[in-house]
């Protein structure tokens, strides 16, 4: 019971004489050095303390990357819930065409939907590489959260019929594009 720890770690073969010697080498001659004034040291506490600021930036870090993750998972949630309790579902036989990523993509509507999203009443949106339409309310919300969500937002532009040079030609109604 009495065996020092030096002893002990012989005994265990977990320390060598030539350890032994030096570790107390050392302890003697930073003793002298204190009683001399002269200010030691420690190396092993500047490595530790090194080694935990750097382990606490990596933390700060992880926990940054983290919540970033989070958030944005959170407001993918949100505009899929805005999407899936607003979407205009209704499919007919009039084609639309808009562009999304370099392509022009079809979508079949009533006419009556269709003239909306021409007006821009109406807003197409893409989530989860899905197209769906819903009112420009819900798609300012959307737009808030991720721009890049809304495919199609058309401006209605106010323009007097008097000022229009081509009011006098009417469209056929059966011209698309």
């Amino acid at each position: 019971m009495g065996n020092s720890l030096q002893d002990q770690l012989f005994k265990a073969g977990l320390a060598s004489k030539k350890q032994a010697v030096s570790a107390k080498k050392a302890k003697n001659t930073k003793e002298k050095q204190q009683r001399k004034g002269v200010e030691v040291k420690d190396e092993t506490s500047e490595l530790v303390d090194k080694a935990n600021a750097e382990k606490l930036a990596k933390d700060k870090e992880l926990n940054r990357q983290r919540d970033a993750q989070a958030q944005a998972k959170a407001i993918k949630a949100q505009i899929v819930e805005l999407v899936s309790l607003n979407r205009i579902g209704e499919r007919g036989d009039t084609e639309f065409r808009y562009e999304h990523n370099s392509k022009i993509k079809t979508l079949n509507l009533p006419n009556d939907i269709r003239e909306q999203l021409i007006k821009g009443v109406f807003n197409i949106v893409c989530v989860n590489e899905q197209y769906d339409i819903v009112p420009r309310t819900v798609a300012n919300k959307i737009a808030e959260r991720d721009e890049k969500a809304v495919v199609l937002a058309n401006q209605h532009s106010q323009i007097d019929e008097e000022e229009d040079e081509y009011a006098d030609y009417k469209v056929p109604d059966d011209l698309m594009w």
